[in-house]
Formats: C-alpha cells, sequence, structure tokens
C-alpha cells in the first residue's frame, strides 16, 4: 500500500469538487481529487450538458419539421430526418470536450487526480481503491463532494424498461410511447424533448399541477405547451407499479378507487435526486445530518473539526451553479481568505418549452414572510424581439417591497429566458430598487427589454403596454 500525505483531499470530481480543486490549487494549496468514474460528475457526463444537447437537437428537429409546409416568413423545408446515432455522437462529443477541459485545468494547477474509489477510514485518513492498487492519503482537510444520485420510488425500482435520467439520455432509439413520473426540472425538460422527438409521452405527477414549486401564473405556458405536443399530463396521481408485461403502468387518481393504466416503452423515473452518502465510509465520521444531507455552517464546515461538505450532499438546491459556488468558498476559506456562503441568490432554471427562470422570492413567498409588495409584469407578446423570433408566448415579473422598491424576486417564462436569469441575479446581488432597473438603458430590440418594462410596471409609469 502506497501512503501519501496532502494539504486537502477532496472526494468527488464533479462541479463542487473539480471546482474546489482548481481554486486551492490556484492558491497554493496541494491537493488531491479523487474520483472513481469521470471528472465533471453528474453535470457534465449524465446531467445538464448532455441533457442541453438533447434538448436543442429536438427543439432544432421539431422546428424543421413544423416548416415542411411553410412558414409566415416565407421558409420552406423538404424532407426532415435525423440520424439519432449522430445525435449521440454529437452528445457524447461536447462531454469529452468538456471533461477534457476540466482534466487540463486540474493538471495546470497542479491538482493530483487519482482515478478510484475512496474509502473513508476516518476524518484525516482516505484509502483509494484502483486498478493499480491501493493507495493510503492523510490529510489535514477532507472534503466531501460525492454528490448525489437519482431517486428511485418502492413500486417502480430501477431495471428493464423503467429508467432514470440517466439511461434516458444514453437510449439506443427514442421510444414510441413515454410515461414520465415527476413533472420537476428533469420530467419536463426531457418530456418536452422526447415529445418533439416523436415519442408519445404521458407525465404523472403526483402534486396537483406541473412543476410545483412555482406558482400557476409562472408554470400555465409551460403547461398549454405539452398540451399543443400533444403531452398527456395526468396530475394529483401516483404511479402504483408494473403489470406483468412490464408495459402498462398502473396510475392511481387522488379521490379515485380505479386505477388507470398507462402503456408505455419506457417508465423515466424523474422524481428527483439524493445525496450520495453510502458505500464509501461515511458512516464512520461523526456527522451532524440534516435529514439525508451533511449538515453544514456558512463556511461549508461538518459538525467534525477540518471536516467540509460541499454541492449536492449538502441539500437544497442541488444546482451545479451552488456546487461551483461553494467550491470556490471553501477553497478560499482553506487559504485564509475571509469567505462565506451566507444565504446567496441561487437562480434557478427549468429548460422547458417556454423556459422558466427564478431568482429570490415568488409574490407569494414574499407576502408570507411579511412584507407589503408591489408587482410589475411585461408580456412577450408585446416585445419586438419576440415578435421576430416568432415566439411571443410568456412574461417577466418583478417584485418588490412596497416601501422602498427593494427588489425581492423576479420570474420568467419564456423563449431563451435563462440567458436574461444572470442579469436577475445580478440585481438581486447588488440589493438594486425598482428605480435602478427601470433608469437602466436596456439595448433595443431585445428580450431583456421586457426586464425594465416590468419594473416601469410595478412603479406605475407603464411604456409599453
Amino acid at each position: 500500500m502506497e501512503d501519501i500525505a496532502t494539504h486537502v483531499l477532496i472526494i468527488g470530481g464533479g462541479p463542487a469538487g473539480y471546482v474546489a480543486a482548481i481554486r486551492a490549487g490556484q492558491l497554493g494549496l496541494p491537493v488531491i481529487l479523487v474520483e472513481k468514474e469521470q471528472l465533471g460528475g453528474t453535470c457534465l457526463n449524465i446531467g445538464c450538458i448532455p441533457s442541453k444537447a438533447l434538448i436543442h437537437a429536438a427543439d432544432t428537429y421539431h422546428h424543421a419539421l413544423n416548416q415542411q409546409s411553410g412558414s409566415v416568413f416565407g421558409l420552406r423545408t423538404g424532407d426532415v430526418s435525423l440520424d439519432w446515432g449522430k445525435t449521440l455522437n454529437w452528445k457524447g462529443a461536447i462531454v469529452r470536450r468538456l471533461t477534457g477541459g476540466v482534466e487540463s485545468l486540474l493538471k495546470k494547477q497542479k491538482v493530483t487526480v487519482l482515478k478510484g474509489a475512496a474509502e473513508i477510514i476516518d476524518g484525516k485518513t482516505v484509502v483509494v481503491h484502483s486498478k493499480a492498487g491501493v493507495t493510503r492519503i492523510r490529510t489535514k482537510h477532507l472534503v466531501l463532494a460525492t454528490g448525489s444520485l437519482p431517486m428511485q420510488i418502492g413500486a417502480l425500482p430501477f431495471g428493464g424498461n423503467v429508467i432514470s435520467s440517466t439511461d434516458a439520455l444514453a437510449l439506443e432509439q427514442v421510444p414510441k410511447r413515454l410515461a414520465v413520473i415527476g413533472a420537476g426540472y428533469i420530467g419536463l425538460e426531457l418530456s418536452t424533448a422526447f415529445a418533439k422527438l416523436g415519442s408519445q409521452v404521458t407525465i404523472i405527477e403526483a402534486a396537483d399541477r406541473i412543476l410545483p414549486l412555482w406558482d400557476t401564473e409562472l408554470t400555465m405556458p409551460v403547461r398549454k405547451r405539452l398540451t399543443a405536443l400533444g403531452v398527456t399530463v395526468m396530475t394529483r396521481c401516483e404511479a402504483r407499479g408494473l403489470d406483468a408485461d412490464g408495459q402498462s403502468l398502473l396510475v392511481h387518481e387522488h379521490g379515485n378507487g380505479t386505477p388507470v393504466v398507462v402503456g408505455a416503452d419506457k417508465f423515466l423515473v424523474a422524481v428527483g435526486r439524493r445525496p450520495n452518502i453510502s458505500g464509501f465510509g461515511l458512516e464512520r465520521l461523526d456527522l451532524a445530518m440534516n435529514g439525508a444531507f451533511v449538515r453544514i455552517d456558512k463556511h461549508c464546515a461538518t459538525s467534525m473539526l477540518n471536516v467540509w461538505a460541499i454541492g449536492d450532499v449538502t441539500g437544497e438546491p442541488m444546482l451545479a451553479h451552488r456546487a461551483m459556488a461553494q467550491g470556490t468558498m471553501l477553497a478560499e476559506h482553506l487559504a485564509g481568505q475571509k469567505s462565506a456562503f451566507e444565504e446567496p441568490v441561487i437562480p434557478s432554471v427549468c429548460f422547458s418549452d417556454p423556459e422558466v427562470v427564478s431568482v429570490g422570492l415568488l409574490p407569494d413567498q414574499a407576502k408570507l414572510q411579511g412584507y407589503d409588495i408591489v408587482t410589475g409584469s411585461f408580456p412577450f407578446m408585446a416585445n419586438g424581439r419576440a415578435m421576430t423570433q416568432q415566439d411571443e408566448t410568456g412574461f417577466v415579473r418583478i417584485t418588490a417591497r412596497a416601501d422602498n422598491h427593494l427588489v425581492l424576486g423576479i420570474q420568467a417564462v419564456g423563449h431563451d429566458v435563462s440567458e436574461l436569469v444572470n442579469g436577475f441575479a445580478l440585481a438581486l446581488e447588488m440589493g438594486a430598487v425598482l428605480e435602478d432597473v427601470a433608469q437602466t438603458i436596456h439595448a433595443h430590440p431585445t428580450r431583456g427589454e421586457a426586464f425594465q418594462e416590468a419594473a416601469f410596471t410595478a412603479l406605475g409609469r407603464n411604456l409599453h403596454s
């Protein structure tokens, strides 16, 4: 057994772990990063990046199909087809390019990367099992960045025709019929993509509406689009298991004792993710937990001295950009800089059709917290850029305190609104008031003008609505 020592040992090479390693390396700290699979974690390999590639391919294919009979601006296409094998190869090439970039960045910062399975012995010692043998590492700081896994439900364990989001992104062919259990981010994104690729899609959701964490006003345009795409949405329903043939799902509707049978070739379970906390000796540490997650403070410190946790393993929101921000903060903290993760502004995005984004508080949340609020909304149907893109669905909405106009939350639904959300986050992070947004000159013609117009509306100074 080889014995080595380091200042910082990070278990997990996803967005939290690799960013922490890169930043720690930049700051001159000796770092070892252990990853048993591929650098980049779920996000780069089997989540964010490949799913967005699939969504783009589906959008492009669907758009081309819709132009066959001609468009209002004169475009007409001939026969349209999609080579699914090439689509998968293209998706894989993007993943390899990004993970290769991560590897290069780690090497540039002199981070030692060990490919193997980590086993925690105690808060200072980890053993790594790899093809090359066994390596024991002693460290001053142990960082847990083990990520998350798709959540299963008891009635539908993964296997056979029951697939996870990981499996869905690697299907050898587009299923003719797809049942999706769960109408959150992952379920809606993949449902929409496969519907555009030609699948007959049925969504089963236990809540009374899709994207239940957001309000009806924000999600209604998505529901309407699903209907237009021919997607069947079953809310207030629970999946109860497959028939013996493996192609029929029993669905129980709340308040109705008679199960409904949903037939499909594949059953995608997309009910969320769970922290990856087993299989690597975490139980040997005396850690305080927050439910299934590792409890941390504003510095990402756990209840054990010099044991830290970042990313999905620390709880909601389980988002790659939160994980990267935690990784950066922790590396700087370990290097002696003043840095903390105190209630930051974290944007949320659903890459559905239309896209939905949110930063800060929803109007109802602001009211529940005791704020007297004003809101303003501006529709894309009155936005010139949206008209020229032939997609006027949706709006931008802003919520602020009534007394001092401090912006509390911003949401939007519409085409490519994911590209607006970083500006929304900056406004909240900088403590903007409605006047700041309204008096900032926004470029014309852009969708971003709807942000300014929403602020004008909240101030009672509507210009274009």
